[in-house]
Parts: C-alpha cells; sequence; structure tokens
C-alpha cells in the first residue's frame, strides 16, 4: 500500500522499457521472469515486469505470477 501511494506521487511512467529477456531452463529467475519466462525492465527506474511474447504486451503488475500465467493463457486460447 505505502508502495503504491509513493509510486503516485513521486512515481516512474514506465514508458521506457528494455527488450524482452527470456530465461534459459536452469537458470535463476527474477520475480517477474515467473509468471511468462520473459520479462522487461524499466530503463528508468530499474522495476521488472512480467512480459507475455506471443501477445507482444506488459503481463499486469498486479497479478501474482500464477494468476499473470493463468491470464495470459486464457487470452491465447481465446
Amino acid at each position: 500500500m505505502l508502495e503504491k501511494l509513493t509510486d503516485l506521487f513521486f512515481g516512474c511512467s514506465h514508458k521506457n522499457y528494455s527488450f524482452p529477456m527470456t530465461t534459459r531452463t536452469g537458470q535463476r529467475r527474477s520475480g517477474a521472469a515467473l509468471a511468462t519466462g520473459t520479462y522487461i525492465v524499466c530503463l528508468d527506474c530499474g522495476k521488472e515486469f512480467a512480459y507475455d511474447w506471443k501477445q507482444m504486451k506488459v503481463v499486469s503488475p498486479d497479478l501474482k505470477p500464477a494468476a499473470a500465467l493463468a491470464e495470459a493463457v486464457e487470452q491465447n486460447a481465446a
């Protein structure tokens, strides 16, 4: 909650992203990569976001990894 309020007043707009990075099998995964295996990084603040490579968009940062993966699978099935 405190982090959300701080981001609201002083936070980054997250508009400058890195190229999507996919982790390899056996490689240590960041928290963002747990959801889909691919993540991007905000080049301004360093925050990582899960990324859906098939839909080419950021997965909602508010979702937990399991929920983010389920959402990505649902959208790919539709």
